[in-house]
């Protein structure tokens, strides 16, 4: 059996090279918009900056090569500038060229947006929400195409910057600030 893009019931989209080809009624209704305004849209217009669409395609550049599917969270912006949290998994069409065609399908999630998050880089950001996921230096570093060596470093730094003493308070901290590792 074969469903056509409008008829799932989960936000879904299709995008050649991040750019929007063709959304579901869902997607849009997630974002605020009409489904005709986002089509062939850059998928920076629901990214809250544009330093978190860049960082995001180089992350996903490092993972979805081969064809792989690939999944991470992430705040994004709806057209009205309310930022929300959104589980996002994707897959690429063709093997050679992931990001020529590829699916993604969003989930919003039940966690807040703290109205700021104390200074950090949204690199430092990505880095935390990872570390409070119970992903490992290595495993940061393979999803963020960072080097461990980096990874363990930008750690250090934002355990130093907030103050605290090691990674259980900086995931303590972290969910004070209304993150929700995801088991």
């Amino acid at each position: 059996m074969r469903f056509a893009l409008e008829a799932l019931p989960v936000p879904m989209v299709y995008a050649a090279h991040r750019i929007i080809r063709a959304v579901n009624a869902e997607f849009a209704d997630l974002f605020g918009y009409e489904r005709a305004e986002l089509r062939h849209q850059s998928f920076n217009i629901l990214y809250p900056k544009l330093a978190d669409f860049v960082m995001v395609g180089d992350m996903w550049r490092t993972n979805f090569a081969g064809g792989r599917s690939y999944e991470d969270e992430r705040i994004m912006q709806k057209r009205d500038g309310t930022k929300f949290w959104c589980r996002v998994r994707g897959r690429s069409m063709l093997a050679e060229d992931p990001f020529s065609e590829a699916i993604y399908c969003f989930d919003a999630m039940a966690r807040p947006v703290p109205a700021a998050r104390t200074g950090l880089t949204p690199r430092q950001t990505q880095i935390v929400t990872l570390v409070a996921m119970g992903k490992t230096n290595k495993d940061i570093a393979r999803e963020t195409g960072l080097s461990q060596r980096t990874v363990e470093t930008h750690r250090l730094r934002i355990i130093r910057t907030l103050g605290l003493a090691n990674s259980a308070e900086l995931v303590a901290w972290f969910m004070q600030q209304g993150g929700q590792p995801r088991q």
